[in-house]
């Protein structure tokens, strides 16, 4: 019975790939070099990545034009007028306000819902159920597509006030 434990482990032994490293200790992943720690060696690397990527098939080149971009003074400036323009200034404020305090308030609840154990794991698989019956129920076919089409027109329509 020695014999055969001794036999299969000097195949099993034999089978799996071995490292030379410092400590006497086997193991399947594979010896790496130390990084260098020089910073000759360091630019070295930056210029031969640099060279590597000047004959790439895409090419970026900066140029001098600025037409589409817009000052920070014109934006200030724009800012505002359109802050002039608004009448009730005070409902903005806690409009804006209110955003604010939803966004941190449902920051709050995620974080809660995260810590439960179970619950981030049912969660996803609730979405993961929903993307599922979305999926199936309007982009399968070729109609229910369509159907998805004019529900989404027609949404645009009311939030525009068109209808």
């Amino acid at each position: 019975m020695a014999t055969t434990y001794a036999t299969s482990m000097a195949v099993l032994s034999s089978r799996l790939p071995t490292t030379t490293t410092t400590s006497s200790r086997r193991s399947a992943v594979p010896f790496l070099p130390s990084r260098p720690s020089t910073p000759s060696s360091f630019t070295t690397n930056i210029k031969h990545f640099s060279d590597s990527r000047r004959f790439s098939p895409l090419q970026i080149r900066a140029s001098e034009e600025t037409s589409g971009s817009v000052e920070v003074g014109e934006l200030f400036s724009d800012i505002k007028e359109k802050w002039e323009a608004v009448e009730n200034k005070s409902t903005v404020l806690v409009y804006g306000g209110g955003a604010v305090v939803a966004i941190w308030l449902s920051s709050i609840v995620v974080g809660a819902i995260n810590s439960v154990p179970l619950l981030p794991k049912i969660m996803e698989l609730v979405g993961l159920g929903y993307t599922g019956w979305f999926v199936y129920r309007y982009l399968l076919f070729k109609s229910s597509r369509k159907e998805l089409a004019t529900d989404i027109e027609s949404l645009k329509k009311k939030i525009a006030g068109t209808e």
